[in-house]
């Protein structure tokens, strides 16, 4: 986390969204692990922020961390 705080404020968004890029782009498994980084990636700010959140906001993670594996999912059957 203290790494992420040096960073400059714009490389998290901008290193997130070429990921969820590539992802939604690029078929197979080169399209999956740019998505099952980012759901690594959500899941770990979600388990940090769990216990201050109240209940739409733990469904809303929940909610965003499923469509990213279900793409990802996607991607390796070959659907997406």
């Amino acid at each position: 986390m203290v790494y992420l705080h040096h960073l400059p404020r714009w490389a998290l968004p901008l290193t997130m969204g070429i990921l969820l890029l590539i992802g939604m782009v690029a078929t197979g498994w080169l399209g999956a692990l740019p998505l099952l980084l980012l759901a690594v990636f959500l899941g770990w700010f979600a388990y940090l922020s769990w216990p201050s959140l109240d209940l739409p906001g733990r469904l809303l993670r929940l909610a965003a961390l499923a469509v990213l594996l279900l793409f990802a999912a996607g991607h390796l059957v070959g659907q997406f």
